[in-house]
């Protein structure tokens, strides 16, 4: 093995080790930083309620009270159901599920990618720290 090879591995996990040290750090003072951020915020929400208003202004900001929506579904086969009934696909996101889809493929390679669909492909490479013998 070249020398040249073996300091680009160790450079590669020095500097992914540094990286994932810095990430810990800030992810650890962000979590902090969250939880003193709701409890401002139910602080705030507390006054809209108190107030029965959806919102005030204040000479160092405006606060503003909004109900938030988030739908999901915990009978998937009934939904599709529903949805294939009420011709009503765009209820669902337009994405492709990546792992499904190679799966499907797997079985389909001589068929060729369905029609509006196009791949990219590139390579990756993965660097491991030696394991202890």
């Amino acid at each position: 093995m070249s020398t040249n090879i073996e300091e680009l591995v160790n450079i590669y996990l020095t500097i992914r080790n540094q990286r994932e040290n810095i990430l810990h750090e800030y992810e650890a003072k962000d979590a902090d930083l969250k939880k003193d951020l709701q409890t401002v915020e139910q602080s705030l929400l507390a006054v809209c309620n108190e107030t029965n208003t959806d919102g005030f202004k204040t000479g160092s900001g405006t606060v503003t009270r909004k109900l938030n929506e988030r739908f999901y579904c915990n009978d998937w086969d009934n939904f599709r159901n529903f949805v294939l009934e009420h011709k009503a696909v765009d209820l669902f996101e337009r994405r492709i599920h990546q792992g499904n889809f190679k799966e499907f493929m797997a079985g389909h390679e001589q068929d060729g990618l369905p029609p509006g669909i196009n791949v990219m492909r590139e390579f990756s490479i993965t660097v491991r720290k030696p394991t202890a013998k």
